[in-house]
């Protein structure tokens, strides 16, 4: 479940600092990308050239060491994290957090993340105790924080009872068992083209759009981490294939056609995010088309409509359609919406430069066949297919939104 996770590791200073570079080994055994954060007090009991070596990423130690001047580090990297792991958490980093202090890295990319947070707690069992760590705990549940309680045992300081930093695998597995409770997707299979198509003219010539793939690509990385298993359907892109995920890889409308067609049936759910061409060559040449005095005209003949076909063959499965417009965006997605027998249509404006073809963001207006509407603001395409697909599980579960 941890597979291509960004996961942020904080580290600070008490002496079970050593077990956070098991838990960084194992992470990035799991499939996980994994960037370190450590205070200056952790540095005393692990050198950062360790977390480097296992992590195979830099290693942040200091708020003020901008690695790249076109990014404001602790910025970057709480924007960079899926999730963020705090192991060990010393009484003295809680007390910090829970407070809103930003004194150094860990702290300052703390406050700046709005990724799920896991706490894992290591300190003398009176310590533990304290009242005051106790409201710092209570404080940072109150903020959505996570926490993953410490074991009973010997400690480094000689006494015995809680505070032992848990085992890295344990905290891998209680990371894990939270996740598979918050894949909503989990035993539906969804279906999802992406990409454009390209429809040959002669051996060197070709039409074909706009379309980068991205947001097909994102929207099956997020089924997949959503627990659904997942059948994409590729026109030509230039993207890495989606770990863990089924992908058939075609060329033309036709081609994609058949692939869709050849699976439809099986899905629970269908998500065309592909850019279909329209119109194809009515004649393709085997041999270059030589150059000639005057204009040229080729004859176009359509394409098979692959949404309409779907809406005209679906039974039970949920029916989705992205309309890629330039005005009159409501107007244009309503109509597609009824015209193709659509559950959901996305509809986004292709004009602005934050949301075309190949931007890394998008923003997009869903509308249901009932009437339910949300839009979702500009933001990357891999935020935008979360909103989109847990709209279409709410849908399915029949909850209001």
């Amino acid at each position: 479940m941890l597979t291509n996770k960004k996961i942020l590791l904080g580290v600070s200073g008490g002496i079970a600092a050593y077990k956070a570079c098991a838990l960084t080994s194992k992470l990035v055994q799991q499939g996980a990308e994994v960037k370190v954060v450590m205070t200056e007090g952790s540095t005393a009991f692990v050198q950062p050239l360790t977390f480097q070596a296992l992590s195979r990423n830099p290693v942040y130690t200091d708020a003020f060491d901008e690695k790249n001047p076109q990014k404001v580090a602790h910025i970057d990297l709480a924007d960079w994290a899926d999730l963020v792991i705090l192991a060990p958490a010393t009484a003295n980093l809680l007390g910090k957090v829970a407070n809103g202090l930003a004194d150094d890295m860990l702290s300052t990319t703390l406050l700046a993340t709005t990724a799920p947070v896991y706490v894992a707690p290591a300190m003398n069992v009176h310590m533990y105790d304290h009242p005051a760590v106790k409201e710092n705990l209570q404080t940072l549940e109150q903020y959505g924080y996570r926490f993953i309680e410490p074991g009973d045992g010997y400690l480094a300081c000689g006494y015995v009872g809680k505070g032992r930093l848990e085992e890295p695998e344990n905290i891998i597995r209680v990371i894990e068992k939270d996740f598979f409770k918050q894949q909503p997707l989990k035993g539906k299979k969804i279906l999802i083209t992406a990409g454009p198509t390209i429809e040959s003219v002669d051996a060197v010539r070709y039409f074909t759009n706009r379309s980068s793939g991205k947001m097909g690509y994102a929207l099956a990385e997020v089924s997949k981490e959503l627990g659904a298993e997942v059948t994409l359907i590729s026109g030509p892109v230039e993207l890495k294939q989606v770990s863990g995920v089924e992908t058939i890889y075609t060329t033309s409308a036709e081609e994609m056609y058949q692939a869709v067609m050849d699976h439809y049936s099986f899905q629970d759910i269908i998500i065309k995010a592909a850019a279909v061409a329209d119109y194809r060559p009515k004649e393709s040449l085997k041999d270059k088309l030589k150059k000639k005095e005057g204009d040229l005209s080729i004859e176009m003949e359509r394409t098979q409509d692959i949404l309409k076909t779907l809406g005209e063959s679906k039974t039970s499965q949920y029916l989705v359609g992205f309309a890629a417009e330039t005005s009159d965006l409501v107007h244009y997605g309503k109509e597609k919406l009824v015209k193709k027998n659509l559950d959901l249509i996305a509809i986004n404006d292709i004009s602005e430069p934050t949301s075309g073809f190949k931007s890394d963001e998008n923003a997009v207006h869903l509308i249901t066949n009932d009437g339910k509407e949300k839009v979702i603001p500009t933001a990357s395409k891999k935020q935008i297919s979360e909103e989109i697909l847990l709209f279409i599980s709410e849908q399915l579960k029949g909850e209001r939104l």
